[in-house]
């Protein structure tokens, strides 16, 4: 029996396999032409919409003759992690037709995916899961939460005095980009979004539909902003960025203004984000499940460029990755006079550390703490190694974004 990978070849997707691309994409995702017009989206939009993606991105496919099978997509992105810029890939698109599954195609491309991240010093990797236990075995680990709660409208905050205004507008008017992009540089884990990530971000939801709500402070400088639609009394919040406390307040001001008209608040929020202790009746509705999953492409790489918190003592780490060979080892980190870290290859200096790279991954994140980890069999190490990553590693929780 012929093997069907001899029948098939791997190759870049370029611009004239758009329709291929997205009717892959519909397939596997399961989008309707009626969620697609839903969306927004007249005959044929969207198909022109999406050739960004594949002009703009690096996308890998196995493709049958001139039949595209199997896909991802690459996007370059930026990210805050810890207050330090990184080139970040964001994987997405991913899919096979189910009659090509079942034979390590995306094993494949996942594999030459991280080769070619590496190549463009994407030091780290974000995607949004599909399947969190397929991808813990490519080497991603979860990294943010994803939070949502409801509000009934007797549950709003009372009205506050404060200097300043809220001014309703295009949801991306030039305030609300410069506001995110402030907000980004200051919060660990956001995405410093560029037009092709904001136009993802808006994607599959209707624009039109949406507004922007910016707070702007007694001087007039745009402080916060809200983005949000009403429908069915019930207001929806996608995102609230603020960049002081008197826009939160702000913000929420303009959400409670909205009493007569809605019955019930909805939206997202960061994990570290405690909304019902900043309410007078904390006794709302909020869920939690696991968001945004992250993997370090280069780990030597990446501890080279990672702002630890603290010089710490002497330690090696001993890594263990399944997809990743150059990943594989010891790494060996240490700090000069001027607090400058080195990483070497092959060297053992200090306190012994053992670690898969999923684990790797969300402890350097901050997701979860070395402590934690140690005490759930996750991280090998002796009591004086933790004590010295909880001491290195920075404190600070990733915050929730949509990125794709």
């Amino acid at each position: 029996m012929t093997d069907i990978r001899e029948q098939l070849k791997m190759r870049p997707v370029t611009p004239q396999y758009l329709d291929q691309f997205n009717d892959l994409l519909g397939y596997v995702f399961q989008v309707t032409a009626k969620e697609v017009s839903e969306s927004g989206y007249e005959e044929g939009e969207l198909e022109r919409a999406k050739r960004p993606v594949l002009e703009e991105a690096d996308v890998f496919g196995w493709f049958n003759g001139e039949d595209l099978v199997s896909q991802l997509a690459i996007y370059p992105c930026k990210v805050n992690i810890h207050g330090r810029e990184f080139e970040m890939a964001g994987l997405t698109g991913v899919g096979t037709y189910p009659e090509y599954a079942g034979h390590g195609l995306m094993h494949d491309l996942i594999s030459t995916a991280l080769e070619h991240m590496r190549s463009r010093r994407q030091w780290i990797s974000y995607l949004y899961p599909y399947s969190i236990p397929f991808y813990r075995k490519k080497g991603w680990e979860i990294m943010s939460d994803h939070l949502t709660f409801d509000v009934r409208d007797i549950q709003l905050p009372k009205q506050q005095n404060l200097p300043g205004h809220v001014e309703r507008m295009d949801i991306d008017a030039e305030d609300v980009i410069r506001t995110y992009d402030r907000f980004a540089l200051l919060n660990h884990g956001a995405m410093i979004r560029n037009q092709l990530n904001w136009d993802e971000y808006w994607r599959w939801e209707n624009e039109e539909e949406r507004t922007a709500a910016v707070f702007y402070d007694e001087n007039d400088e745009p402080q916060g902003f809200l983005l949000y639609w009403i429908a069915n009394e019930i207001f929806h919040i996608k995102e609230m960025v603020y960049i002081t406390q008197e826009a939160r307040i702000a913000l929420w001001n303009f959400v409670s203004a909205h009493f007569s008209m809605v019955e019930h608040v909805r939206g997202n929020i960061y994990k570290n984000e405690p909304l019902h202790f900043l309410l007078d009746d904390g006794d709302i509705k909020q869920t939690i499940k696991p968001y945004f999953m992250a993997r370090i492409v280069d780990v030597e790489q990446f501890l080279r460029a990672y702002p630890f918190a603290a010089v710490g003592q002497p330690l090696h780490f001993i890594v263990s990755d399944p997809m990743a060979p150059w990943n594989v080892g010891t790494f060996g980190i240490t700090w000069d006079d001027a607090g400058q870290v080195h990483v070497e290859r092959d060297q053992h200096p200090g306190l012994p550390v053992r670690v898969d790279i999923q684990t790797l991954t969300t402890m350097l994140m901050s997701y979860r703490r070395p402590s934690y980890l140690s005490l759930i069999e996750r991280l090998d190490a002796d009591r004086a190694a933790v004590k010295n990553l909880e001491q290195i590693i920075p404190m600070e929780e990733p915050y929730f974004s949509d990125y794709f």
